[in-house]
C-alpha cells in the first residue's frame, strides 16, 4: 500500500491525498473473516442535490447497516467534496484507490470517449428514450468496465433533466447564439458551439457564483438541482427541452468487490438494483418538479419528496419564465444530433464506436451515425 501511495503522489493533487489514503483502508477490512465488521469507503455523486441527500447517503449510512445487522457500515462522501476529479474516476477505480465509486458519465468520457454516446445531448429528449438507450447499452457497459477498467458495474444513476437557464430573456434556442453558456462536458460544449454560442466548462458548485460574476450568462444543469442551489435567483428564463440527463455509473474495483463475502455481494447487488430504480423514478418526477419550483407553479411541492431531515431545499418558489419547446427548437435538436454531434463523437471516439452505437441503439432510435473514413 505504501508503494502505491508513493506512486499516486506523483500525479494526485495535495487535496486528494487524504481521500486516497482513506479509500485504501478498506483493502485491509475486506479481508476480514467470520463475523468481523466490514467498513466500506464510498465515493458518491454530487453534493447537495437530491440524488445524494435523499438516496445515496441514507442508503450507505442507514439502510446498509440495517440490513446487515450492523456488520457492514460505510463512510460515504460526494465526489466533488472528496478531492477527486471526475475525469479520473475510472482510473481511481481501476487502480483500486477508490474501492466503491461514482463516475459521472460525461466526465469519465475524457478517458473513455465511447461513454459519451449514452447521454449525447439531444438524443434522449424524454425519460422513456433514455431508459431505452441505457437498457440496450448495459450489457456492453458491464463487459467494457470489467475488461478495460477492472470495475464491476453495480448501478446506473440519472439526475433530473439538464436544461438551459439564462439571465436574459430568450424565446427559442436560436436566441442563445453568441451567449457564454456554462457546460459540464465536452459533448455539451460541442452542442453549444454548434448552436453558435460560447461554451465555458464550469464545475457544478461554481455555477451561481459564475453567473453572479458575469463569467457566463446562461447555464446547462438539472431542473431541480438548479433550483436547490438558487439558480433561479440569478437567472430569469428556463427552457423546457431536456438536453442531457447527467447519467452516472456506480461501480466497485473488481478486486475489492471479489474480496467481499459472497452473501454480502448478493445483498449489495439486490439493494443497489432497488436504489437505482428509485433514483430513476425520482429523477423523472423531479424534472417536472424542478421546472415548477423555478417558475413558481403550484406543482412545486418539494416537501412531498420523502427524505431525511434537511435533504430537501427550503428555498422559496422562483419566478422564472418557462420557455416552451417550439417546433423549430425540436427540428434544430434533431438536425444537430444527426449532422453535428454524433458525427463529431464518432470521429473523436475512433474505430468501431459508430458501428457499436448503431448496433446497440442508433438504428432503433433513428439516429444512426456514419462511421468516419
Amino acid at each position: 500500500m505504501g508503494a502505491l501511495l508513493n506512486l499516486l503522489r506523483t500525479w494526485l493533487p495535495t487535496g486528494a491525498r487524504l481521500a486516497v489514503a482513506a479509500a485504501l483502508l478498506p483493502a485491509v477490512a475486506l479481508g476480514a473473516e467470520g463475523g468481523d465488521p466490514i467498513r466500506l469507503q464510498v465515493v458518491g455523486g454530487l453534493a447537495g442535490v437530491s440524488q445524494y441527500t435523499r438516496f445515496e447517503e441514507p442508503f450507505w449510512t442507514k439502510r446498509l447497516p440495517e440490513i446487515t445487522q450492523g456488520r457492514v457500515t460505510a463512510d460515504v462522501a460526494p465526489f466533488d467534496r472528496s478531492g477527486i476529479r471526475g475525469q479520473e474516476s475510472l482510473r481511481l477505480l481501476r487502480l483500486g484507490v477508490t474501492p466503491f465509486g461514482t463516475a459521472l458519465l460525461n466526465l469519465a468520457a475524457a478517458e473513455e470517449p465511447e461513454l459519451s454516446a449514452l447521454d449525447t445531448p439531444g438524443v434522449s429528449p424524454d425519460m422513456a428514450t433514455l431508459r431505452r438507450v441505457i437498457a440496450s447499452n448495459r450489457p456492453w457497459l458491464e463487459e467494457m468496465l470489467r475488461e478495460r477498467h477492472e470495475t464491476e458495474l453495480l448501478a446506473v444513476y440519472v439526475y433530473p433533466a439538464q436544461v438551459f437557464f439564462c439571465a436574459r430573456p430568450f424565446a427559442s434556442l436560436l436566441d442563445l447564439r453568441g451567449r457564454r453558456i456554462r457546460t459540464s462536458s465536452a459533448a455539451q460544449s460541442e452542442w453549444v458551439a454548434a448552436l453558435g454560442a460560447v461554451p465555458v466548462v464550469i464545475p457544478f458548485a461554481d455555477i451561481v457564483p459564475s453567473i453572479r460574476a458575469g463569467v457566463v450568462e446562461c447555464a446547462i444543469t438539472g431542473t431541480l438541482s438548479g433550483w436547490q442551489i438558487g439558480l433561479n435567483e440569478v437567472t430569469s428564463h428556463v427552457h423546457a427541452m431536456s438536453l442531457t440527463w447527467g447519467v452516472s455509473l456506480f461501480g466497485a474495483n473488481r478486486a475489492a468487490w471479489e474480496g467481499l463475502p459472497a452473501p454480502l455481494r448478493d445483498t449489495l447487488r439486490r439493494e443497489l438494483r432497488d436504489l437505482e430504480a428509485r433514483i430513476w423514478d425520482a429523477s423523472e418526477a423531479e424534472t417536472g418538479m424542478g421546472l415548477a419550483c423555478n417558475t413558481g407553479q403550484p406543482a412545486c411541492q418539494p416537501e412531498q419528496m420523502a427524505g431525511p431531515p434537511g435533504s430537501v431545499s427550503p428555498r422559496a418558489r422562483g419566478r422564472m419564465t418557462l420557455v416552451q419547446v417550439t417546433l423549430e427548437d425540436d427540428a434544430l435538436r434533431r438536425r444537430l444530433v444527426r449532422e453535428v454531434i454524433l458525427p463529431r463523437w464518432a470521429d473523436h471516439c475512433g474505430p468501431g464506436c459508430a458501428e457499436g452505437w448503431n448496433d446497440r441503439a442508433g438504428e432503433a432510435l433513428g439516429v444512426a451515425v456514419t462511421a468516419p473514413r
